[in-house]
């Protein structure tokens, strides 16, 4: 504190490329390699002058913030879970507008990172060395600072993540640690506008090791201090996660398991708590659907169903009710009909209306029994109530737009898709004949450099060739002498006197 601000900003400078991996400015001994405990010695400095110093001094004066994005997101936040394809628009573009948290320039560093090199493979333009002293200074920094460190440091969750993929177990074990600080220490009033959205854009990278971490963020946010805010946004978190349970590494499929499990134990409904489980295990293991339909059968109804536990029950019930089995139908319809009569609004059953709707409706059509048909009738009934319809017609009719809605968005979506694609192929179709038409150009420039250089090779050959046919022609040789007695002045005896 004693120091002025230059010696300050020289002090945060030389512990900034400690943590990168870098050499002192200021150095005197000999600079030994780098390691991650040393790196890690340095970040807690960084994180303990922020919290001396003062957060906004430190990370923005000292320009600290823009170093660690330039470390961690160097192609901008937009590129970050995308794969290596250069047509690819999946990962965090989809949910930013910007190519980065600041303005990022394919520059150097101000501190002097000249050693950039493409590593691992993943299309990353600056060491791992860098990366992992990035994040450890946002592991120090939630730790050591608290709060106050939030709005810097969480929107960086998703280049931790990212890195959660790399080559590097070192870098790796960092990004999990980092990552993991970041959910956990976060207010759980972030959960649903930050966390969640960078953790669901996770979901579709292709490392599986980032999907395996998004994964266990959210099991661990469901288990800690975030369950409220989970429980909030189960219908659209269980959709995504079951997805995972079938994916074709068994690491990623256990984690959507445990996944499932803890997130939908955030339920705040005590009537299907004890089902839970069996829903789960169902869902997982679709040939058990049956089992939890029938523990469901046992549940008694007394509290108000909300979206979130529709999103809990729904999918196996809609499962249910396509069982090849009349009683396991039956037995479905029963649930849905129980579920239905507590329903707290339409708006929370509305997104699964056609989940549910049709398949009820083919029960009614297709089933022989009239007493089986009977019951599936009146769980329609009790459902098309619960969606805020007068009759059957009007829900199917309600479904049906529903559908066209969605297939509409799609095509539009894939329209749009198209029309981008199309214009890049266009911009890539000018560029190529652009670079063909200039090679061309070169090409013709190449030959008409060819053609003068041998004319004038020509006509040098022609040159020297007249110069020799006019020395053997004079008795003078070139400097004046004559050929045959080699003076200028010939002998009396010399043939070639005059």
């Amino acid at each position: 504190l004693e120091y002025t601000e230059e010696k300050q900003r020289d002090q945060i400078t030389d512990l900034l490329r400690n943590a990168f991996g870098e050499p002192s400015f200021h150095r005197e001994t000999p600079h030994t390699a780098s390691d991650t405990r040393s790196r890690s010695f340095a970040a807690a400095d960084i994180a303990a002058a922020a919290q001396a110093l003062g957060l906004p001094k430190v990370l923005k004066t000292f320009g600290v913030l823009g170093e660690l994005e330039r470390m961690l997101i160097p192609n901008g936040i937009a590129a970050v879970f995308a794969s290596n394809d250069a047509k690819s628009n999946g990962g965090m573009r989809r949910i930013v507008s910007t190519n980065s948290l600041i303005s990022l320039q394919n520059s150097e560093s101000s501190f002097g990172m000249s050693n950039l090199s493409v590593s691992d493979g993943r299309m990353k333009s600056t060491p791992a060395n860098a990366r992992e002293g990035a994040l450890l200074i946002l592991r120090a920094l939630m730790e050591r600072v608290g709060p106050g460190a939030e709005p810097f440091c969480v929107p960086l969750l998703a280049a931790a993540l990212d890195e959660c993929g790399s080559s590097s177990s070192s870098l790796r074990e960092t990004a999990e640690d980092t990552s993991r600080t970041l959910c956990t220490l976060s207010n759980p009033h972030a959960t649903t506008t930050l966390l969640c959205p960078v953790l669901f854009a996770a979901l579709d990278s292709p490392e599986w090791r980032v999907k395996f971490n998004a994964l266990s963020r959210l099991t661990e946010m469901a288990e800690g201090s975030h369950k409220l805010q989970i429980s909030g946004i189960l219908p659209s978190l269980i959709p995504l996660v079951t997805q995972e349970v079938w994916d074709t590494k068994p690491q990623v499929t256990k984690a959507a398991g445990a996944c499932l499990m803890a997130t939908c134990m955030t339920n705040i409904n005590p009537d299907v708590a004890p089902a839970v489980p069996a829903v789960v295990h169902a869902i997982c293991k679709p040939s058990d659907t049956h089992k939890a339909v029938e523990e469901l059968m046992s549940t008694t109804f007394v509290s108000d169903v909300d979206a979130s536990t529709l999103a809990i029950l729904c999918p196996v019930l809609s499962r249910g009710l396509r069982e090849k089995q009349a009683l396991h139908k039956r037995s479905a319809c029963i649930v849905i009909q129980n579920m239905s009569r507590l329903v707290n609004s339409p708006a929370a059953v509305e997104p699964f209306g056609p989940l549910l709707v049709p398949d009820l409706k083919k029960v009614v059509e297709n089933v022989q029994f009239d007493e089986m048909r009977d019951v599936a009738l009146a769980a329609l009934q009790t459902l098309t109530k619960a969606l805020g319809h007068a009759s059957v017609e009007e829900a199917m009719a309600s479904v049906m737009a529903e559908e066209q809605r969605i297939v509409e968005e799609e095509q539009q979506r894939i329209e749009e898709e198209r029309e981008i694609e199309a214009a890049r192929e266009e911009a890539s179709r000018i560029k190529e004949e652009e670079e063909r038409k200039q090679w061309k150009e070169a090409m013709e420039a190449q030959r008409l450099l060819e053609k003068i250089a041998e004319q004038e090779a020509s006509d040098l050959k022609k040159k020297e060739r007249l110069a020799r046919e006019k020395s053997h022609a004079s008795t003078k040789n070139d400097k004046g002498k004559c050929q045959g007695c080699g003076l200028k002045k010939c002998r009396k005896d010399c043939l070639f006197r005059n």
